[in-house]
């Protein structure tokens, strides 16, 4: 099961907790520097299956390889070889912007030339750079989410995957996180994202739908509202969640 073009691939993979299946012989392919949705509700599965993914919990029965690692058997490795911001980020907030870099960077065994440049890179980039001495505790939820990213991705990892990135910020800062992802994927970054705000779905090269721990639908979003009839991406997800036994 291995295509050079895909850095993702699935097969069945399944998660069970007991009798409740959470994740149900899922198969998908995500192409190397693609911008990749995860969608569904809360209680569709999808964060359980990039758990999996991450190498942070292991399938029940399937198979999948991610950046050319076996999820059943090469955790470990997966870890090394991806970014990963979670909804509640990682970041240490007694610890200024500058430090959290140097740790997190450490942790991934960036050298400490090499990190410098990337950090300073990374926060002029952003304008942020005289903020390095800050510390994160006291930046506004917008700063923090981009500085999460930013941390996520400063070992050049082959993918990154963002649980909710964007939960609870502005329309703006919203505007301009996704502004970072297109310019991380333009770098040759691999993008896996799970997103509730069906608008960010148009910003993805291709989407995946999850009701009740199966895939739905995947596509681009042009094809899915073409095949749904739909105006709109939030039109395409409710009318494959209509008939969801699981949700909210």
């Amino acid at each position: 099961m291995s295509n050079n073009d895909y850095i993702i691939e699935v097969k069945d993979l399944t998660k069970q907790f007991g009798s409740f299946t959470a994740v149900d012989h899922i198969s998908f392919e995500v192409r190397r520097s693609e911008i990749f949705g995860f969608l569904g509700a809360n209680g569709a599965g999808k964060t359980t299956a990039m758990r999996m993914l991450c190498g942070l919990s292991y399938p029940t029965s399937g198979a999948g390889t991610v950046a050319g690692f076996d999820v059943r058997k090469e955790g470990e490795k997966i870890k090394r070889h991806i970014g990963y911001m979670s909804q509640r980020f990682s970041l240490y907030e007694d610890l200024t912007v500058l430090e959290n870099m140097e740790l997190f960077g450490g942790i991934y065994q960036v050298d400490k030339k090499t990190l410098r440049e990337r950090a300073r890179h990374m926060l002029e980039r952003l304008d942020f750079y005289e903020e390095r001495n800050t510390l994160v505790g006291s930046l506004p939820l917008g700063w923090k989410q981009k500085l999460a990213f930013v941390v996520a991705t400063i070992h050049k990892p082959e993918i990154v995957f963002l649980d909710e990135p964007t939960g609870g910020v502005d329309p703006i800062t919203r505007r301009q996180f996704w502004e970072m992802i297109y310019q991380a994927a333009s770098e040759g970054t691999t993008i896996f994202v799970t997103t509730h705000y069906m608008d960010e779905a148009e910003y993805c090269n291709r989407i995946s739908m999850m009701v009740d721990g199966k895939i739905k639908a995947l596509d681009t979003p042009a094809n899915l509202k073409k095949s749904f009839n739909a105006a709109s991406m939030d039109e395409v997800f409710r009318i494959l969640a209509r008939d969801a036994q699981r949700g909210d």
